[in-house]
């Protein structure tokens, strides 16, 4: 192995940012679209908590999400954080979230079902214009994700 593939063979660390723990709607169930079965869940709010962010997710963003089918279902979220000094934070957050077919089926029932039983993984992208805050939009993240039945979280971890 040469200096090029060893290094690229090394895996990344991750330090942790932030979270957001956000509302959400009940699912918009849309049926089957020419791409897929389309489901979409208004976020009604929530909050975001870490060591390098603070503040609160604002109502009025989406999850628009298509569902596979082996059950595996595309997010892609887009919502606005507003952070503790007031500035204000454009999220794009993509991801899978997948699971064996009856805990897809209990979720979209609305039930509660074990976090060990799916595995749910977003790469989200952030925008503002605020200086203070500029490092999101040049760092690169992985957010580790859990469904409740009326709420997502989100821990949101820096690639290094």
């Amino acid at each position: 192995m040469d200096e090029i593939d060893s290094f690229i063979a090394t895996a990344p660390a991750l330090r942790f940012a932030f979270a957001i723990k956000a509302r959400v709607a009940p699912i918009q169930d849309l049926g089957m679209t020419a791409r897929g079965h389309r489901r979409i869940i208004d976020i009604l709010g929530g909050e975001v908590h870490g060591p390098r962010l603070e503040g609160e997710i604002l109502p009025g963003g989406a999850d628009w999400q298509i569902v596979r089918p082996d059950g595996t279902i595309e997010v892609v979220a887009r919502y606005t954080i507003q952070a503790r000094g007031g500035a204000r934070v454009y999220v794009r957050n993509e991801g899978l979230r997948v699971a064996p077919p009856e805990i897809v089926a209990r979720m979209s029932r609305g039930e509660a079902v074990p976090l060990d039983s799916y595995r749910f993984r977003t790469a989200p992208r952030f925008e503002t214009s605020d200086p203070a805050l500029r490092w999101l939009e040049t760092a690169t993240f992985v957010g580790v994700a859990a469904r409740a039945p009326d709420r997502v979280a989100i821990g949101f971890h820096e690639v290094l």
